[in-house]
């Protein structure tokens, strides 16, 4: 029986290795969590290491992660999901997403938009390997039940924002999403990343708190959440191209990378027309929305947690043998992530 390390220590890694935890169960292996000083969703049946130690001791095949970074001195290879699809959110940074830090041994990249940069990386910087394996959370939207509008009594909107400061459209918007909370015959829905400012964060709480027909997630953008959407209205976020994972249609505020795909606006006057666009799906857009996703997720067939650990196996049996060097020291950011998390910072600090 095989072993992972599912390391989370943000909300938004939760349903993206899910999926991955799941796919293992099904193969008679065992996965545990380890969160560090991160939000604690797991559920009864999911199994949380506690400490540093524990996680040293349960001794997996592999640690794998959505975060940008994982400690060095987690057990296994190290395996990076990504958090999102390269959206290129900064037209001036085109290449932030790309960033390899040397934290990794393995790329999970998702389609087309990633693969080829990643494979560039690898063959230049010869100490990781990439497999396209497709998003594990996009097996969460491959769903049939996904792929088909949802039967609202009435037109549902989801509003969610990156929190990249001077993106972000949450203070922008607020006054035009209060208006139209009161006066539409709408639902809405609102779900935020998880750094964005609580201050921000708590007017949308109260607008809901105040209104019936809105409601708040506090959580990991869970899919079954906006999944109850008709449309989206957002800014700059990869959760855009989650949403058209649903074959759903996206409004945006002054987005930073527009196309086909998008009904977007650059002043809040015209918010609501847009939505009452978009909500009758016309077929132009619907056609690049999908164009556009399949770009980004070539593989929407649920199977892409499946591909994660197949790579994983390829890469122990014939994958590292083929790597020219070895991963770099990292003496700084090692040093750095040891104080952040309380781990000795001399401890290991030279093993590769």
């Amino acid at each position: 029986m095989k072993r992972y390390l599912l390391f989370a220590p943000l909300t938004y890694c939760y349903p993206i290795l899910r999926p991955v935890q799941e796919e293992i169960r099904r193969r008679g292996d065992e996965a545990a969590w380890y969160i560090g000083n991160g939000p604690d969703m797991l559920r009864p049946d999911e199994k949380k290491l506690n400490s540093v130690e524990e996680a040293i001791a349960y001794n997996p095949v592999a640690s794998l992660t959505a975060a940008n970074y994982i400690p060095d001195y987690l057990p296994g290879i190290k395996v990076e999901l990504f958090h999102g699809y390269p959206i290129t959110k900064r037209p001036n940074h085109p290449g932030s997403q790309f960033a390899i830090r040397g934290w990794f041994d393995i790329y999970c990249s998702q389609g087309p938009s990633g693969t080829p940069t990643f494979e560039h990386n690898a063959a230049k910087a010869g100490f990781f390997k990439v497999y396209e394996t497709g998003w594990t959370k996009a097996d969460l939207y491959a769903d049939p039940a996904k792929q088909q509008p949802p039967r609202n009594p009435r037109p549902t909107v989801v509003y969610s924002s990156t929190f990249t400061q001077g993106i972000t459209s949450t203070e922008a918007l607020f006054s035009t999403i209060e208006r139209m909370v009161k006066s539409r015959r709408w639902n809405w829905l609102f779900t935020f990343h998880p750094k964005l400012d609580e201050a921000v964060k708590n007017r949308y709480k109260q607008l809901a708190e105040e209104n019936e027909n809105a409601e708040y997630y506090d959580g990991d953008n869970n899919p079954d959440f906006i999944a109850r959407a008709d449309v989206m209205l957002c800014d700059s976020s990869s959760i855009i191209t989650e949403f058209m994972l649903m074959n759903r249609p996206v409004v945006t505020y002054r987005n930073t990378n527009p196309g086909s795909h998008l009904i977007d606006v650059s002043a809040p006057e015209e918010v609501e027309k847009a939505i009452e666009k978009a909500l009758t799906r016309p077929a132009e857009l619907m056609t690049a929305i999908k164009e556009y996703t399949q770009f980004h997720e070539g593989h929407l067939d649920g199977k892409a947690s499946s591909r994660a650990l197949d790579a994983i196996d390829d890469f122990l049996e014939r994958g590292q043998k083929e790597l020219r060097r070895r991963k770099p020291l990292n003496l700084l950011r090692r040093i750095k992530m040891r104080r952040a998390t309380g781990y000795p910072w001399w401890k290991g600090l030279l093993k590769r």
